[in-house]
């Protein structure tokens, strides 16, 4: 659901955000002082007297020193170091990434119009692998920051305002994303307030009165933000009137409109009659993008076999030796457009494992919808480490080659899952199924088959290529881990 906040932080957040703002500056310089020293010493050697009084290097030493100020000002300049999107992912990267490929066009065009011949493997190396490395470190700072917010620091009172019942959803979400966000309810004003209560399972949520009694609400629980949620039920003089209030009391307003799960790259925001207006873009499942993607998933599942060839081909040895049967299980999933296909995996189970189903479908832990367990007896020794690093889901690297899958999509499901499909689910096949996606880097297995269901939709609605190449860095991470996978 995107938030659009409207007035400046409380004084609260101010308290600790200045001081994590501090740190992550520091480790801005580090890295980018790191990486152009690093680009330095490869481009002109690591002696130091050849690198200070060798051709062309103390001109170049003054170049790494005015790169690094820019690029650590540009991390600046772009606010990726914004409270509101630290630790919060998609956005914070991109903005890490702007400001690389920024400081490089800067360099370009000042080396351009100065004539000033820069080493092109110079900046080739420092800003991409600095960026990467950036990355890397600004992963680290999100796993600290959401271990504290599973403890309950870092956090920002709310009160949330609006109708009933879209108060209650707005909390549920809120609550399913505890540790990817800093925002606490602290209490609700609700129209028409009067004995109102909510839902049972948010019983313990205070109910502090109706909808113009939001500031004084906030100022009474100490929250330092309110949010406005199903603003159709607040009349523009309303609305006017509650932002006037809040002013002087230090309370931000952050209003949420009622369309979810919209990717920030959808949404522009206009001023018209002086009024803000979110202008949300269709999304695209075909055209140019669509192609390139296509060629990058074939040029990709074809350069990783290569690579993967001889390992794979250890894998199909110990599956075909571990136990009677193929070294590939062979299953129908549902693809594109709803049509069938025969997926491929390295086998991890027994021969017998469907007729075994039976008597232990009642010692299923998954979802409700996908089976799951995670001392599966019907999985072999050499199935169990294929599937804790997922490395049982290589073959299908072949599916990417032949068209029926991507590298990057919704889970592909099984003809009897779309079955108990709605219309809204259906969406999912809009776009091809991948090896890896959403539903893999958030957990997996571990998932309710709600939140796997908003996943796949939230990537079918919003594809870029962008969110492609953080899922496969995120990828990465989740199967080194082994999160969610049994």
């Amino acid at each position: 659901m995107a938030l659009l906040d409207i007035a400046p932080a409380g004084a609260g957040t101010r308290s600790w955000a200045r001081a994590i703002q501090r740190r992550i500056t520091f480790t801005d310089v580090f890295v980018v002082a790191l990486i152009m020293v690093a680009a330095h010493g490869v481009r002109f050697g690591w002696d130091p007297f050849v690198a200070l009084v060798g051709p062309s290097g103390p001109a170049y030493w003054w170049v790494t020193l005015l790169v690094s100020v820019l690029w650590v000002l540009q991390l600046g300049w772009t606010r990726s170091r914004d409270p509101r999107i630290l630790g919060q992912g998609p956005e914070e990267y991109q903005r890490v990434g702007t400001a690389g490929w920024r400081t490089f066009a800067i360099v370009a065009i000042v080396g351009f119009l100065t004539q000033w011949q820069i080493s092109r493997g110079y900046l080739l190396f420092a800003l991409p692998v600095g960026t990467l490395v950036l990355f890397g470190y600004r992963r680290a700072w999100r796993t600290w920051f959401r271990e504290q917010r599973a403890l309950g620091r870092l956090r920002q009172p709310v009160v949330i305002v609006g109708p009933q019942r879209t108060v209650e959803q707005m909390i549920r979400r809120l609550a399913r994303t505890a540790r990817e966000h800093s925002y606490e309810v602290a209490g609700v004003c609700v129209h028409g307030a009067g004995d109102a209560a909510l839902a049972a399972d948010l019983a313990e949520i205070p109910v502090l009165g109706a909808i113009a009694d939001a500031p004084a609400a906030a100022d009474q629980v100490g929250a330092e933000y309110i949010v406005l949620v199903g603003t159709e039920e607040v009349s523009l003089k309303e609305a006017r009137r509650l932002e006037y209030e809040l002013e002087d009391s230090g309370v931000g307003l952050i209003v949420a409109p009622t369309v979810a799960d919209i990717a920030l790259p959808r949404v522009a925001v206009s001023q018209v009659a002086g009024l803000p207006l979110i202008h949300v873009d269709p999304p695209t499942f075909t055209g140019p993008s669509r192609v390139l993607k296509a060629v990058a998933d074939r040029v990709g599942a074809a350069a990783i076999l290569l690579v993967l060839a001889v390992p794979m081909l250890a894998i199909a040895t110990a599956v075909r030796l571990s136990s009677p049967g193929p070294v590939l299980f062979r299953q129908s999933r549902v693809g594109l457009a709803h049509q069938p296909f025969e997926m491929l995996k390295f086998r991890t189970m027994y021969l017998d494992a469907e007729e075994r189903l039976a008597a232990i479908i009642a010692e299923n832990e998954g979802n409700g919808v996908h089976f799951k367990m995670r001392e599966d007896p019907r999985v072999t020794r050499v199935g169990r480490v294929l599937r804790r690093f997922s490395l049982d889901e290589l073959p299908q690297l072949f599916n990417v080659l032949k068209g029926d899958m991507s590298i990057v999509g919704p889970r592909p499901p099984l003809p009897r899952e779309t079955e108990l499909w709605d219309q809204e689910v259906a969406r999912r096949q809009l776009v091809k199924p991948g090896i890896t996606g959403l539903w893999q880097v958030s957990g997996r297995a571990d998932l309710s088959w709600e939140e796997t269901v908003r996943l796949d939709l939230h990537y079918t609605q919003n594809w870029t290529l962008g969110l492609d190449a953080i899922i496969v860095l995120r990828t990465a991470w989740a199967v080194l881990a082994g999160r969610g996978a049994y």
